[in-house]
């Protein structure tokens, strides 16, 4: 039986995210391989915003809805599904669509809650530390007792790695834009912050304090999601055979790196896309996806949520997320689902 939803939908594209509309649409029953979910929380991503622009490398056929990892209750199921039951709590993989009261999915992109998770962290969890484990233990093979140096500490992916990096037994420099935000990635247990916001509005001025507190080593591995100037000077405070891990570049410019560094350091440039990786290698991906579930099921890991916005705020929501407003994560929630914040 069809039920009625709201859910926002991009009609066209526009870099003006706020041209989505939020539509009261029917959503028809499950397929006999989907399952029907009830959502609670959807987690708010760079890609939600770069999809309505039209500047993200998948293209969802209009109208689509943003979302693309959430949370909520399986209400019905197709015949063919056997892996959830109706009133299973769950977390969707869904690449879009999740920013609705309810959606049909396949039965392969749900799984159920990990234990002791909420619904906005349940919601929250997947993206970031999937690219956190796979850059720091796929890629950069990070030991215990080095020293990790993580840009963008303040964002989603930026927090997952402190995380990660601690759990795997590396000492953490963080760095960020504000002292506000830097104070939380120290309470989560980073061992060092710094904030490389310069007078100019450039980022930097970290190289001589990173050197200090490595006692003049430099340090082993650089997660970057920056780019641009952070990456420039990140090649100056490298031990020898050190990781650079390449996630993004939110700084806006793509960095050419100092082949002479390069060679001087017998530095590493890594590049890290963790959803291609479980693309290229299925049975890694498998394996990744199950570490992080299973450290999120353990409490060894949990998502720093900052601010839950309702469906009908959804858009304010993104436009916090592109102010850099952010503190970790911030979601989107439905069916009068009210989160406990961090």
């Amino acid at each position: 039986m069809a039920i009625s939803i709201r859910t926002y939908r991009c009609h066209r594209i526009d870099d003006d995210i706020t041209t989505i509309s939020l539509d009261e649409v029917s959503l028809p029953s499950p397929a006999p391989n989907e399952v029907q979910v009830r959502l609670k929380a959807c987690a708010v991503n760079f890609p939600d915003i770069l999809m309505i622009q039209g500047k993200y490398q998948k293209k969802p056929p209009l109208p689509f809805a943003p979302g693309g990892e959430a949370a909520g209750d399986v209400i019905a199921t197709g015949s063919e599904v056997t892996n959830v039951n109706e009133g299973d709590a769950v977390i969707v993989s869904c690449g879009h669509g999740g920013f609705a009261e309810a959606i049909n999915i396949e039965s392969h992109a749900v799984r159920p809650m990990p234990a002791g998770m909420d619904y906005a962290a349940a919601a929250s969890f997947q993206t970031a530390y999937l690219t956190a484990w796979v850059a720091l233990s796929c890629r950069g093979q990070l030991q215990s007792g080095e020293h990790l140096l993580v840009h963008g500490a303040t964002g989603g992916v930026g927090m997952a790695a402190v995380d990660l990096g601690k759990y795997l037994g590396a000492t953490v420099i963080a760095t960020g834009g504000r002292d506000d935000k830097l104070a939380v990635v120290k309470s989560r247990g980073a061992d060092h912050v710094l904030n490389y916001s310069l007078d100019d509005g450039r980022m930097g001025g970290f190289r001589d304090e990173v050197k200090a507190l490595t006692d003049g080593r430099g340090v082993d591995v650089v997660y970057d999601p920056v780019g641009g100037d952070v990456f420039d000077e990140s090649m100056r405070c490298v031990n020898i055979d050190a990781r650079l891990l390449t996630i993004g570049f939110t700084s806006g410019r793509w960095p050419q790196a100092a082949v002479n560094l390069i060679l001087i350091k017998q530095l590493s440039v890594i590049g890290v896309r963790a959803g291609e990786y479980g693309r290229t290698y299925p049975n890694r991906g498998i394996e990744n996806q199950k570490a992080i579930y299973d450290l999120a099921a353990s409490g060894a890991i949990k998502p720093y949520v900052c601010k839950a916005f309702p469906i009908e705020d959804a858009v304010e929501a993104m436009q916090m997320l592109e102010s850099r407003n952010v503190i970790g994560k911030c979601v989107v929630t439905m069916n009068g689902y009210e989160p406990q914040l961090n």
